[in-house]
């Protein structure tokens, strides 16, 4: 069963974000909020975990998968920007947008699109995500906590012990935290393309 940490949702209990990172480190799977939802999250270099948040959701292998940053500048090393996705980026972050771009080598293929080699990028307003981030010190691989069959992510994290305790090492528990899809946004090319408007306002498309 995993372990439960019961965290502030603004003001996290700083020991305990250590001892979260220490088990990301350790290959641990875990349960984290974000500003949308709670997520799966682990370390980029974990095969296993990888393959444990696929079977758990039962993804296909074009899934695209979320690195969550820390801040822009660990943003350019794993993806390339250029200065006008640099300039929006900065803008609408930290905030619910998810950003598609092209994954450099510092990104494993086993975490890139297959086909598009992209790779998406997140910078959450959320202080729980942002610390443990910043803790763990390189980007967490995320992908958000929907289970097969449901359209929407577990909210309650009592629910989440429930369904899935048994298949995670940690919970970081930050109360519940209600279901919202991001704003996808592609910036491959050279405009920005709304793959799906969520939370995130697009009202940068009409300035």
């Amino acid at each position: 069963m995993a372990q439960y940490f019961e965290v502030h949702p603004h003001t996290p209990q700083q020991r305990l974000i250590r001892q979260a990172a220490e088990i990301v480190r350790q290959g641990g799977l875990i349960v984290y909020p974000t500003d949308s939802s709670y997520a799966f999250g682990c370390q980029m270099d974990r095969k296993d975990a990888l393959e444990r948040i696929r079977t758990i959701r039962q993804l296909d292998a074009e899934h695209n998968f979320t690195l969550i940053c820390h801040d822009l500048s660990q943003v350019s090393a794993f993806a390339r920007i250029n200065n006008e996705a640099f300039r929006l980026i900065k803008t609408l972050t930290p905030g619910p947008y998810t950003f598609l771009l092209q994954a450099t080598r510092e990104v494993p293929r086993r975490l890139q699109h297959p086909k598009r080699k992209t790779i998406g990028i997140r910078l959450p307003d959320n202080a729980v995500s942002q610390l443990l981030v910043a803790e763990l010190g390189e980007p967490l691989f995320s992908s958000t906590l929907i289970l097969p069959g449901e359209t929407e992510g577990l909210a309650d994290p009592e629910d989440i012990r429930e369904r899935v305790g048994s298949r995670v090492e940690l919970i970081l528990a930050a109360g519940v935290v209600p279901f919202a899809e991001t704003t996808i946004v592609d910036l491959t090319g050279e405009l920005p393309v709304i793959v799906r408007q969520g939370r995130g306002s697009i009202g940068f498309l009409r300035t």
